[in-house]
């Protein structure tokens, strides 16, 4: 059976910093329909990836190729469009619009809409339908009418899931989604995370091995800003540089 096709990849990133080098020579092939994880110590460069990845950073040198198209020093928001979505360590929802109309903010941004100085209620009610879906698919129907400020930090993260995917993305890249959170919320995350998956790209980056090794076909891991090795879950954990670099010298 033929390998899935590679839909984002990246050679040779770097990005220097005053003279510090964060990223060296990070190649990464993330194939379509898979979950990635990127992984390793504090400090390895992984959020730097993230943000070369995304558009938010520009790299020193190298090149990003999305679909065969070269997206190294595209516009955010523009790579936001072609289907490259991103989430963020800290939250960012809207706090004082309700849960609701956080989605339907994230359904009207591929519309026409954004472009207009004034729209009315009426004209966004065609949203609520689609927002009301995501919402039940996070769990968050009972709080739709709500503000958001008054969720609970997990609620928070699933209603930023929620504003992910209302963006519909081809390639959706979480930066540590279960951060803060407690282990019934993690549990929750997980699988929020694998349903939306179904059909779409993730990277993930993330602190949790539980969660990394429940939840990903292939990870790639960092030391120092370089790619110290990729593999399935089992290759990565049983790699002595990965138990030294990362487990601090102990397997789970």
């Amino acid at each position: 059976m033929a390998e899935p096709r590679v839909v984002l990849s990246a050679k040779g990133l770097c990005k220097d910093f005053r003279g510090f080098r964060a990223v060296n020579d990070v190649s990464i092939d993330i194939r379509e329909g898979t979950i990635h994880a990127l992984i390793g110590p504090n400090g390895a460069g992984k959020t730097t990836v993230f943000n070369l990845l995304s558009g938010f950073l520009v790299p020193s040198a190298g090149d990003i190729v999305y679909r065969g198209r070269h997206i190294t020093r595209m516009d955010p928001a523009l790579i936001a469009r072609l289907g490259i979505v991103r989430s963020f360590q800290i939250s960012s929802i809207f706090p004082h619009l309700s849960v609701l109309d956080n989605v339907k903010v994230a359904l009207q941004s591929k519309t026409e809409l954004p472009k207009r100085f004034w729209v009315s209620e009426s004209t966004t009610s065609r949203f609520d339908a689609r927002a009301l879906e995501l919402l039940e698919a996070v769990g968050l129907t009972p709080y739709a009418y709500g503000l958001a400020v008054h969720l609970s930090y997990g609620r928070k993260r699933a209603l930023e899931l929620a504003i992910s995917m209302a963006l519909d993305p081809t390639v959706l890249l979480l930066d540590e989604p279960m951060a803060g959170m407690g282990a019934e919320d993690v549990e929750g995350m997980t699988e929020l995370v694998r349903r939306f998956a179904k059909g779409r790209t993730v990277l993930l980056v993330e602190h949790n091995l539980s969660v990394v090794s429940a939840l990903s076909d292939r990870i790639t891991v960092l030391q120092r800003g370089s790619v110290l090795t990729e593999g399935t879950y089992e290759e990565v954990r049983s790699d002595p540089r990965v138990i030294d670099a990362y487990l601090g010298g102990q397997q789970d």
